[in-house]
C-alpha cells in the first residue's frame, strides 16, 4: 500500500477546503500558505490521539499535549481561531473503503492509542464502576477536579471578585470587577434581602455572594461548598471583609445542611452539576428550608431548548465531569412541581459570552504565572473552554437563565410587591 502524506489525507476529507494553514512533522502540508492562522501537528503521537479518537476528543488531546499547535493566536484566547474553525472547516465522512486506504496510508502503527493527557477525567462508563452517579462521593470528586485547580490560578483568570459565575454588565463598557460586583446585587435584589435576614447560597464557590450578602445587605448567611480549596478562600476572604460575625463557609455538601427556615437562598451555578433527574430532590430540598414566602434564585446554565441532550466529550472529560444542562423550561416546570412559585425568570446569555472575554483576556495577560501555577497542558485546556463556551454563548448554543420562585403559602401569600423592584 502506498504511503499518504498527512497533509493530502487531510485535504482529501475537506468538504470546502482548508480556512487555515496546516502542516504536519512529515513535511506535507494543506491549506493556503499566506493564511494568518497556522496549525502545526508536531509529532507522531499526535496523529495517534487524532486517528483513535475521532472528532474534538482526539484533536483536544493532540492539542492539550502540545502535539497540536495553533499560531497565530494565544493559547489563553483561541476565539479567533475557533471562530474561523467552526465557520469554514467541514469534514466529509469517507466511505469505508477510503477509510482504510487512509489508515493504511497513514501507518497502522498510529491505531494504537497513546496514553491519555494527565488533565483528561475518567469515561463515563468508568465513573459508573467509581461510584454512582450524583452520589455525595461521586460529586465531591468530579467537583474537586474543576474547582480544585488552584485558587492562585483562578485568582489570575477571575480577578479580585473570584466570581467562577456569569457576571451582569451594567453598561458594554462596565469592568468585569463591576459586573460580578452587580451580579451579587441584582441576586440580592431579587431575593429582596434585608438586615437581620437569613441567606442560605449554595455551592458557594470562593464566598462572593456570601460577603456581598453580609456586607451590603446585613445579611446573616451561610455558604456551602464542596471544594475545599474555595472554602478554605472563603474562609480568609470572609475575615479580611470584616464580616465573620454574619458570614460563615462550610465544606460540606448542600444535602447536609440541617439549618432550615432561611428567609432567602441562591444557588449560583450549582445546577449545572446537579443533574437532570435530581431536579425534583434538589428543588424540594430547597423549599424545605424555606420559610412561609421565603425566596429562591436559581442562577444557571441552560439549552436553548428543553429535549435530552448529553454534554461533548471535551466538556466531560477535561471540564465538567458528569455536568449536565438543559433548557430553562425544564428547570422552571421542577421548581413549579414541587410546590414552588416562578415569580421571574431572565436570560442573560450575552452576559456570560462578555464574561468570557474578560475571563479569557486574564488569562493571557496572566498567561507565565498560571503556567507556572498548573502547567502549560491545563492553562490550554482552559483557553480552549473558555474561548469555545463564549463561541456557544454568542451564538445562542448555550444560554444563561435566573429563575427567581417563592415558597408561596397555603393561603397564596408570596410577599410580593405589585411589580418587581429590582
Amino acid at each position: 500500500m502506498t504511503s499518504i502524506s498527512i497533509g493530502d489525507a487531510v485535504a482529501s476529507l475537506l468538504r470546502d477546503g482548508m480556512p487555515v494553514r496546516f502542516e504536519a512533522y512529515d513535511g506535507s502540508s494543506a491549506g493556503p500558505a499566506d493564511a494568518e492562522i497556522r496549525l502545526e501537528l508536531t509529532d507522531p503521537r499526535g496523529l495517534a490521539y487524532i486517528m483513535t479518537a475521532p472528532g474534538d476528543l482526539g484533536m483536544v488531546r493532540a492539542y492539550v499535549s502540545g502535539d497540536l499547535r495553533l499560531h497565530g493566536v494565544h493559547p489563553g484566547d483561541p476565539y479567533e481561531a475557533m471562530k474561523l474553525l467552526m465557520d469554514h472547516l467541514r469534514f466529509r465522512k469517507p466511505s469505508a473503503a477510503e477509510a482504510v486506504r487512509l489508515v493504511r496510508g497513514l501507518g497502522l502503527t498510529h491505531l494504537k492509542p497513546p496514553p491519555t493527557p494527565p488533565q483528561e477525567h475518567l469515561p463515563r462508563w468508568r465513573r459508573v464502576v467509581e461510584g454512582v452517579r450524583h452520589s455525595l462521593a461521586r460529586d465531591a470528586e468530579a467537583i474537586s477536579h474543576h474547582y480544585d485547580v488552584s485558587n492562585t490560578f483562578y485568582r489570575h483568570v477571575l480577578g479580585p471578585s473570584m466570581a467562577y459565575t456569569c457576571a451582569v454588565f451594567p453598561t458594554t463598557d462596565a469592568s468585569l470587577e463591576e459586573a460580578q460586583a452587580e451580579k451579587f446585587d441584582l441576586v440580592a435584589r431579587k431575593l429582596d434581602l434585608r438586615p437581620g435576614q437569613r441567606l442560605l447560597d449554595v455551592g458557594c464557590g470562593w464566598g462572593g455572594m456570601v460577603i456581598h450578602a453580609a456586607k451590603e445587605y446585613g445579611v446573616r448567611t451561610l455558604g456551602v461548598t464542596l471544594s475545599r480549596e474555595q472554602a478554605s478562600w472563603a474562609k480568609e476572604a470572609i475575615d479580611e471583609a470584616g464580616v465573620g460575625d454574619l458570614a460563615e463557609v462550610r465544606h460540606s455538601d448542600y444535602r447536609d445542611v440541617l439549618e432550615t427556615g432561611f428567609d432567602a437562598i441562591s444557588s449560583i451555578g450549582l445546577t449545572e452539576h446537579i443533574g437532570v433527574r435530581n431536579y425534583p430532590a434538589y428543588f424540594g430540598f430547597l423549599r424545605d428550608h424555606l420559610k412561609p414566602e421565603g425566596r429562591l434564585l436559581n442562577h444557571c446554565i441552560t439549552r436553548p431548548h428543553n429535549r435530552p441532550s448529553s454534554t461533548g466529550a471535551f466538556i466531560d472529560r477535561y471540564v465538567f465531569p458528569d455536568g449536565e444542562l438543559t433548557g430553562s423550561g425544564v428547570i422552571i416546570t421542577a421548581a413549579q412541581d414541587v410546590g414552588l412559585e416562578v415569580m421571574h425568570e431572565e436570560n442573560l446569555r450575552r452576559h456570560y459570552a462578555m464574561t468570557l472575554r474578560e475571563w479569557c483576556h486574564n488569562l493571557v495577560e496572566s498567561w507565565d504565572a498560571c503556567v507556572a501555577e498548573v502547567g502549560e497542558g491545563t492553562a490550554r485546556v482552559w483557553g480552549l473552554y473558555m474561548a469555545g463556551s463564549r463561541l456557544a454563548f454568542e451564538r445562542n448554543g448555550i444560554q444563561l437563565h435566573q429563575v427567581l420562585a417563592v415558597n408561596t403559602t397555603a393561603d397564596g401569600s408570596d410577599g410580593f410587591p405589585l411589580r418587581p423592584t429590582w
